[in-house]
């Protein structure tokens, strides 16, 4: 009960002296829907090599666009397919894919973002670069209503607890080079654009 009280009243602390001040001039403001997390999960156990296996000095942009696109500073290889930043890019990787296979932009970045203690996004964004044909803000939506981004939806959507023994064990090792996005050696889930169809429809 005291550890409950005290990260409240570091939360009312946090709106009082640091987001009342940081927008006390901007237009947009925190009200009493903003939330502000703090430990939201208390202590969190997980982690070491079970889940990371001390690749991350490499970065996303040698498993991923390289200088192409934006990504974040996260890397893929050597993580757990339990790990939201990993499968959350392929999540968006086959999003954005989708989007354009549908007639809907040209160009797409879809970006994900997550909290601890909410399983599904808490922000959805897509940014067409000026090619959408419809708004960058109704294709966000078209993407919550069809898509479960979820990391139950994503491993389950994906196969990926199952891949490994689809191909004698070496998916994730034959991952880990080349680069995780835009193979044309491997058949991954996340490149597909069977979606396509239901995005057009709304």
């Amino acid at each position: 009960m005291a550890q409950e009280i005290s990260t409240q009243r570091l939360a009312n602390d946090i709106r009082e002296a640091v987001i009342k001040p940081a927008f006390m001039d901007e237009e947009l403001k925190a009200d009493d829907r903003t939330l502000i997390f703090i430990n939201p999960m208390e202590n969190l156990m997980v982690g070491g090599p079970a889940v990371h296996s001390g690749l991350t000095g490499r970065k996303s942009d040698v498993d991923t666009y390289g200088e192409y696109a934006r990504h974040s500073g996260n890397a893929l290889s050597g993580k757990d397919p339990m790990r939201i930043d990993r499968i959350g890019a392929y999540a968006a990787r086959y999003a954005a894919k989708n989007l354009v296979a549908a007639g809907l932009a040209e160009a797409c970045e879809v970006q994900l973002s997550y909290s601890i203690g909410f399983s599904r996004p808490v922000s959805i964004q897509v940014e067409t670069f000026g090619t959408g044909k419809l708004s960058d803000e109704e294709l966000s939506a078209r993407l919550e209503r069809h898509f479960d981004f979820r990391l139950a939806g994503i491993l389950k959507n994906f196969n990926l607890r199952h891949l490994p023994s689809l191909h004698k064990g070496r998916f994730y090792q034959r991952l880990a080079v080349y680069g995780h996005v835009g193979r044309v050696d491997l058949t991954l889930p996340w490149e597909a654009t069977d979606e396509a169809d239901m995005l057009k429809e709304g």
